[in-house]
Parts: structure tokens; C-alpha cells; sequence
């Protein structure tokens, strides 16, 4: 084998048979948009509590989907929801209706 001076550490790697995507595949059945989702950045960029605190719906949507829900929901307690990130939203994500319905099914 080739070595090329890098390697994949444990933290960054995982195994897609062991997650446990429940929590994320009943998000999907009460707001389906959120499989629209490219993650192209377009709400953090535009998210005003973002310029301030830990909030990034982006990194929040990858770590649902990675089922690594504990990384990141505690930060969506800062969104104000004002709105931009629904705006700048390429897919016309309700990004709204988005965020509750994370805090509702994951209790927040």
C-alpha cells in the first residue's frame, strides 16, 4: 500500500451500518425538506445569531443525518428565527418549520 502522509483518524470516521437514524427518519416523515438539503451554507452564512454563537443549521442537518445529535442541537437554542436563512434558502427550504420540528422531535 502506497503511503501518501495522511490517514483517516477514528474521531473523523464512521460506521454508516451502526447509526441509529430513527430520531432523523421521523424529522423526515413531519418535514420532508429537510432531504432537499445540499448543505450549501447559504443559511449560516446569512444567520445573524450565527456572527455570535455556535448556531449552523448546516453542521446541525449533517449531524442529525450522521446521528450525531448531541454535537449540535444545544446550538439551536440561539436561532432567533428571523428568517433569513429561509430566504437565501436555494431549495426553498422552510427552514422555519425546519427548526421546530428538530426541537420537537428531538425535544429541545
Amino acid at each position: 500500500m502506497i503511503d501518501f502522509g495522511f490517514a483517516l483518524t477514528p474521531s473523523a470516521t464512521l460506521q454508516i451500518d451502526n447509526l441509529d437514524n430513527k430520531l432523523f427518519e421521523q424529522l423526515r416523515n413531519i418535514e420532508p425538506d429537510v432531504a432537499k438539503c445540499m448543505a450549501c451554507g447559504s443559511c449560516t452564512a446569512s444567520c445573524s445569531a450565527g456572527n455570535y454563537t455556535e448556531l449552523n443549521l448546516r453542521k446541525v442537518i449533517l449531524s442529525l443525518q450522521r446521528g450525531r445529535e448531541q454535537d449540535t442541537l444545544n446550538s439551536l437554542k440561539s436561532c432567533m428565527l428571523c428568517g433569513k436563512c429561509n430566504i437565501v434558502c436555494p431549495r426553498g427550504i422552510n427552514t422555519r418549520h425546519l427548526i421546530l420540528s428538530i426541537c420537537k422531535v428531538y425535544n429541545i
